[in-house]
């Protein structure tokens, strides 16, 4: 069991930069994926960013790559993701997830088993 809790959320202008917080507690992070995803209303619930906790493996979305940078501090079991550039499509509610596997990469949200409550982001135009 691994209990997740997402901070950092917030309403910037547009090309303004945002930094995501989830603290990870009650479990092991050890195989462990960690990633965020977001939701726009009406949408489905898309991938972001992703990692291994050992810090062998991070990959993102084609929207992200460039402006937002996912990272981690073990020992403080918290899971970053600094966002520069935003853009009003960036607009969403931010998720922390995270799932034990061996995996190199994994992008797919019924794959992980633990979600944070959720982050809202607002960007302006």
């Amino acid at each position: 069991q691994v209990r997740l809790v997402e901070s950092g959320g917030g309403l910037v202008q547009a090309g303004g930069s945002l930094r995501l917080s989830c603290v990870a507690s009650e479990g092991s992070l050890s195989n462990v994926h960690m990633a965020w995803f977001r939701q726009a209303p009406g949408m489905k619930r898309e991938f972001v960013a992703g990692m291994r906790w050992d810090g062998t493996s991070t990959y993102y979305s084609d929207s992200a790559k460039d402006r937002f940078t996912i990272s981690r501090d073990s020992a403080k079991k918290t899971l970053f993701l600094q966002m520069n550039g935003l853009k009003p499509e960036d607009t969403a509610e931010y998720y922390c997830a995270a799932t034990y596997s061996t995996a190199e990469k994994i992008t797919y949200a019924p794959m992980f088993h633990w979600w944070g409550p959720g982050t809202q982001v607002t960007v302006s135009s």
